[in-house]
C-alpha cells in the first residue's frame, strides 16, 4: 500500500521549526536564520518516495498578535492544527514549556498523533533533558516525546521513520516530483527577504516585505523585478544606505542564493517604496498572500 498525509510543524518562535523543516525535506523551503518571527506564511515541502508521500507545513511561531499580519500568522498557525495527519510540536531545551499555554491546551485536545519533539538537545545535559520530558508528559500526556538536534541532524532518520508508520494508507496528494505548494516568486521574495533580516537590524526586517513584479525565465537566464516594501521613508534610506552600496549588497547575495536555488544565470533588479502601515492594511496584506483562507 501506499501511505500519504500531511505532517504540520507547529511551535512557538525560535525553537528551530524552519531548521527542522529543510532537514526533512532536503531543500531550503523555510527561511532559517537566528531572527525571530521569520517564517510568516504556511510553506509546505513535499517528500516522495516510492510507498509514500509527506506533505511537511512549516508554520509561523505562535504569538500574541499585535498586528494584522500578526494575525494572519497565527491564523496560519491555527490552521495547521485543522488539517494535519500527523502533528509535529516542536519545542527546545531553553523556552518555558508553558509558554503560549492557549495554543497548547488546543494541541493537548487533538486526536491525531502528536509527536513532541525537543530541539537543540546538544545545548543541555542528560539529567536536564529528564526533568524536560516529564514536565512535556504532563502538559502533553497523549503526546510521543521525541528529542532531536535540527541543526546537527541528530534523531531526523528516526523522526523519518516514525512520521512514515503513523500515516494513513493514501493514494498521493500531489505529482510525485513536486517539492512544494509554493510558486518560484514566493521563493524569490523569502530569499530577499532572509538577506533583509541578515543584513539589518533593529525593526526593520519586520517592518519589510517583498513583492516579486516580474519573472521571466528561458533556457539559461531569469530575469526578476522586485519591490522591496517599507512602512516610512526613514526605513527606504536605511535599506537603500549611502550611495545605494546596502541595497546592491542584498542584491547581490539574493542573485548568488537566486541562482543556487534554480540551477541558472538570474539578474535580479530590486527597488524599494514605500507603503505606510501595510503590516494592518488587510487589502495590503491579501496582496502579499497572507490570507490563510
Amino acid at each position: 500500500m501506499h501511505k500519504a498525509g500531511f505532517v504540520n510543524i507547529v511551535g512557538n518562535p525560535n525553537v528551530g521549526k524552519s531548521t527542522l523543516m529543510n532537514q526533512l525535506v532536503g531543500e531550503r523551503i523555510s527561511i532559517a536564520t537566528f531572527k525571530a518571527q521569520t517564517t510568516r506564511h504556511r510553506i509546505m515541502g513535499i517528500v516522495n518516495t516510492d510507498d509514500a508521500q509527506i506533505v511537511f507545513s512549516d508554520t509561523p511561531g505562535v504569538l500574541k498578535p499585535n498586528y494584522k499580519l500578526q494575525e494572519s500568522m497565527l491564523a496560519f498557525s491555527e490552521s495547521a492544527l485543522q488539517d494535519a495527519d500527523v502533528l509535529l510540536y516542536v519545542t527546545d531545551v531553553v523556552e518555558n514549556p508553558e509558554k503560549n499555554s492557549d495554543f497548547l491546551e488546543k494541541v493537548a485536545k487533538m486526536t491525531i498523533p502528536v509527536l513532541l519533539l525537543i530541539n537543540k538537545i546538544d545545548q543541555t545535559d542528560n539529567k536536564s533533558l529528564v526533568a524536560l520530558v516529564e514536565k512535556w508528559h504532563g502538559l502533553l500526556p497523549s503526546a510521543e516525546i521525541l528529542p532531536i538536534s535540527a541543526k546537527n541532524k541528530f534523531g531526523i532518520d528516526m523522526l523519518m521513520k516514525r512520521v512514515k508508520e503513523l500515516l494513513p494508507d493514501s493514494p498521493p496528494y500531489f505529482d510525485k516530483d513536486q517539492l512544494t505548494d509554493k510558486p518560484a516568486r514566493f521563493f524569490v521574495s523569502e530569499i530577499v527577504r532572509e538577506k533583509i533580516l541578515l543584513y539589518y537590524s533593529k525593526e526593520i526586517p519586520y517592518s519589510v516585505e517583498v513583492r516579486v513584479e516580474s519573472f521571466k525565465e528561458t533556457d539559461s537566464l531569469i530575469r526578476i523585478g522586485a519591490v522591496i516594501y517599507v512602512e516610512r521613508e526613514s526605513q527606504k534610506g536605511i535599506i537603500i544606505g549611502h550611495q545605494g552600496v546596502a541595497l546592491k549588497k542584498v542584491s547581490t547575495e539574493s542573485r548568488k542564493a537566486l541562482e543556487k536555488f534554480f540551477g541558472k544565470n538570474v539578474w535580479l533588479e530590486i527597488f524599494v517604496k514605500v507603503d505606510k502601515d501595510w503590516r494592518n492594511s488587510k487589502r495590503e496584506l491579501d496582496n502579499f498572500g497572507y490570507n490563510p483562507g
